[in-house]
């Protein structure tokens, strides 16, 4: 039997980058998949893609840092899937936003995710969430080393450390909360990966050799990679497994 057969499954940010493959993956082991994004346009063009690849899936346009939205798309989900058994807590921007923007939907986003998902999973009988967080949750950020004389680089990469740092420990707290309703809670730490988020990086004079010296494993990595570790966590495979922060870094976090 498929890894997810039976399962369904709501992946937040599905629209692309890491989101797209956890919804590939998920779809892969025969979950039903209910794609999420801001952009309604392109969760819908993922939930296309799962049903060419033979799976059952749906799409809607979902804000997170709307409290009562994030309810209400999960709420949606259990009435017309039949459950909710996974989410991937995933939707997110980068570090080149603002400070409000980006506690609002890197951290405000997940903790919505989790303040309404768990509840549900243990009415259910239980369930898995993985939380994308960051190898910022774990660490400081390398960043060029004259970042500092701009002001609105300087705001976004606090903000976006501090927004993952507190994703990691939401993640711990959940866990702890939710453990015995069979709820487990646990969060992926992604390097850098090739993805829209790591574009305009990548792109820039030296950007992508810059990052790929950051990992000792000498290069960045892929959406899949991610989405295979953050399936391993939602699987039954790991149903010891619960309150951890994974790295996902080619080795930057070992350094």
């Amino acid at each position: 039997m498929s890894k997810f057969a039976g399962k369904i499954a709501m992946v937040t940010g599905a629209g692309s980058g890491i989101g797209r493959a956890m919804a590939e993956v998920l779809a892969r082991g025969d979950a039903t998949v209910m794609c999420a994004d801001i952009n309604e346009q392109s969760a819908h063009a993922t939930a296309t893609r799962l049903e060419e690849m033979g799976a059952h899936a749906d799409a809607m346009g979902l804000d997170v840092t709307d409290s009562d939205a994030v309810k209400a798309g999960l709420e949606h989900t259990v009435a017309t899937m039949g459950g909710l058994d996974v989410l991937m807590n995933n939707a997110g921007i980068g570090s080149k936003n603002t400070w409000n923007d980006t506690i609002s939907v890197n951290l405000s986003g997940v903790f919505y995710g989790l303040k309404h998902a768990c509840p549900i999973m243990a009415d259910g009988g239980g369930g898995a969430i993985v939380n994308t967080a960051s190898i910022a949750g774990l660490n400081g950020l390398v960043r060029p080393a004259d970042y500092q004389d701009d002001p609105q680089t300087l705001e976004g990469v606090n903000a976006y450390v501090a927004a993952k740092h507190g994703v990691v420990g939401m993640t711990r707290q959940f866990a702890i909360a939710f453990g015995k309703s069979g709820v487990r809670v646990n969060a992926v730490c992604p390097g850098y990966i090739v993805t829209p988020m790591t574009a305009r990086t990548r792109a820039a004079e030296g950007g992508t050799q810059f990052l790929e010296a950051l990992h000792p494993i000498g290069r960045l990595g892929e959406p899949s990679e991610v989405a295979a570790v953050a399936a391993f966590l939602a699987s039954s495979d790991a149903s010891f497994v619960t309150g951890t922060a994974v790295p996902v870094d080619g080795g930057y976090s070992a350094r």
